[in-house]
């Protein structure tokens, strides 16, 4: 697809704890090649969402979000990590911290912001990243198997 094709809508980019600053910085650089906005989204983790209604018939009052205060903190140390690898936000990129199950509450803001792609770091080696694949389930596969809108996985390159 030509950049001239591309659709309307900014990129979302999940970040975590522990985000490759090779994945922001390429997040960024395509969408600013693409000319869309760069949504970088925390999901915090201590959170959830208490879902009244069944998929498919949720509103926005069927969603209850439990505020973690003690997150605040951590989310502000990640906002500084991503300032600093990409300036300050404002037209070319923000940030969300968001709440609930990773997969579901990005794809609820890739829904919401009529986002053009969903951009996520591929799943970490290790024991202790398999053992939280086996507890969760896999974020990216979670988001291909339920998103209409692309899914890019960028692997871990740091």
């Amino acid at each position: 697809m030509a950049a001239e094709e591309w659709p309307d809508g900014p990129i979302v980019l999940g970040v975590d704890w522990n985000f490759s600053q090779q994945m922001v910085r390429t997040a960024a650089d395509l969408a600013d090649a693409l000319g869309q906005h760069l949504v970088c989204a925390f999901v915090d983790p201590a959170s959830y969402l208490t879902e009244w209604e069944a998929d498919g018939q949720r509103t926005a009052l069927s969603l209850d979000p439990v505020i973690n205060e003690e997150a605040e903190f951590p989310s502000g140390q990640l906002l500084r990590r991503l300032e600093s690898t990409l300036g300050d936000p404002g037209e070319r990129w923000s940030f969300r911290v968001l709440n609930g199950d990773v997969a579901k509450a990005l794809g609820r803001l890739a829904e919401s912001t009529d986002a053009s792609l969903l951009i996520v770091g591929a799943t970490r080696p290790g024991i202790r990243a398999l053992m939280e694949r086996i507890l969760e389930g896999s974020v990216s596969a979670a988001l291909i198997d339920s998103q209409n809108r692309p899914v890019l996985i960028v692997p871990v390159m740091e």
